[in-house]
């Protein structure tokens, strides 16, 4: 009896594993422009928590202040066709919205799951203050883009739409299992 529970115990610890195995807990990304892809400048690690997910920045060489940070829809990075123009990063599409509110909020509102705090990047160019996205688990970030825009963003639609952020400067892909 006690053999067959420890091996039960075994198979369930196991099976755990195993299905979160294909998670991705971190994500390198990369400058982006409209002629592509370019070198890495850090990486991103996830931690799921009981208040959400954190994640945990290892950046460096980015413009100094605050900067627009969303998880975006696509699991792409490259350069697309918007209003006729290549784009940087385009092709990673919206906010990630699977609730469609149409709306961006801050990161714990009832707009895009993908709004993010903002990402703080010191006067030396690195960005290392993890944020916590109170909505979101590892899970729900699988096969999708991180992206990080210039300018900061006001977690509102007004004046401008998506909080004002500017173009796309960095952006990695999350894999998936």
């Amino acid at each position: 009896m006690k053999r067959s529970i420890s091996l039960l115990s075994l198979c369930t610890a196991l099976a755990a594993c195993a299905g979160s195995a294909g998670a991705a807990s971190s994500v390198t990304l990369n400058a982006v422009s409209s002629d592509g892809v370019g070198e890495a400048v850090g990486t991103v690690s996830f931690k799921n928590t009981g208040h959400g997910l954190v994640c945990s920045p290892a950046l460096g060489g980015l413009e100094p202040g605050l900067h627009g940070f969303h998880v975006h829809e696509n699991a792409s990075c490259s350069p697309a066709a918007k209003n006729g123009e290549m784009t940087a990063a385009a092709s990673a599409g919206s906010h990630y919205d699977p609730e469609n509110s149409g709306a961006h909020d801050t990161p714990w509102g009832d707009g895009h799951m993908g709004d993010l705090p903002g990402l703080y990047v010191a006067a030396d160019g690195t960005a290392t203050h993890p944020v916590l996205a109170p909505r979101l688990q590892m899970e729900d970030i699988q096969n999708r883009a991180l992206m990080i825009h210039t300018g900061g963003d006001n977690f509102s639609d007004t004046p401008k739409k998506l909080g004002g952020g500017g173009a796309r400067v960095a952006c990695g892909v999350i894999g998936g299992g």
